[in-house]
């Protein structure tokens, strides 16, 4: 996914903003989509692929600032910049907070918007590869049957084998059984591995696989 071409999405209901920002964008090397307005973008479905929002504040149905918060929820891959004609500070800190990467009132630079749609796309991309990781470590976690979840979630405890097997009320040495098939399961090179990839599904202290 984040080998795909970046796009970057446009929603200002002002054509020429629009249309120059298209130009823009264009020159830089990346893919443009315009939108009139929020419903309008909301309409489009979801890009699987590296990508950023401008977004002016001001629009004529859904404010750029209520957009965020859906954005927010529904495609946290897609950093989100403000563009407007005019801000005040509880704008900008409401649009900060909300988790915007930049906040720029017209008329800005050129290189000013280059550089944080360049910025923005990073973030993106490494959102999408994240994404991607823990979709594959789940994956390789449901192939795990019920006991070798369970001689997991110990292990990654801290349990040595002889108190998993009585936990369990199994032998050790098929303890070390289920361990091995864990770790080739979940492609984990070494225990400090393993733990890693429990704390990234969200292992915890009580927290049974």
């Amino acid at each position: 996914m984040s080998e795909s071409p970046a796009v970057v999405f446009v929603v200002d209901d002002d054509i020429s903003v629009r249309e120059s920002l298209e130009l823009l964008i264009r020159a830089a090397g990346w893919q443009a989509e315009l939108f009139d307005s929020a419903q309008a973008f909301l309409a489009r479905a979801r890009v699987l692929a590296p990508s950023c929002l401008i977004l002016d504040v001001n629009l004529p149905d859904l404010n750029g600032l209520d957009l965020q918060k859906r954005v927010a929820a529904e495609r946290t891959e897609m950093p989100i910049i403000f563009i407007t004609g005019y801000g005040d500070v509880p704008m900008t800190v409401q649009a900060m907070k909300g988790g915007a990467v930049e906040f720029l009132t017209k008329p800005f630079g050129d290189e000013v918007l280059l550089n944080a749609i360049r910025h923005a796309i990073q973030l993106s991309r490494n959102a999408l590869d994240n994404e991607l990781e823990m979709r594959m470590l789940r994956d390789r976690y449901s192939c795990l049957s019920r006991r070798e979840k369970e001689v997991m979630t110990l292990v990654v405890a801290g349990k040595l084998n002889k108190q998993v097997g009585f936990e369990l009320g199994i032998s050790e040495i098929t303890v070390k059984a289920h361990r091995g098939r864990v770790m080739e399961k979940m492609e984990a090179s070494s225990l400090a591995h393993l733990v890693t990839m429990a704390a990234r599904l969200g292992f915890g202290p009580g927290i049974k696989g």
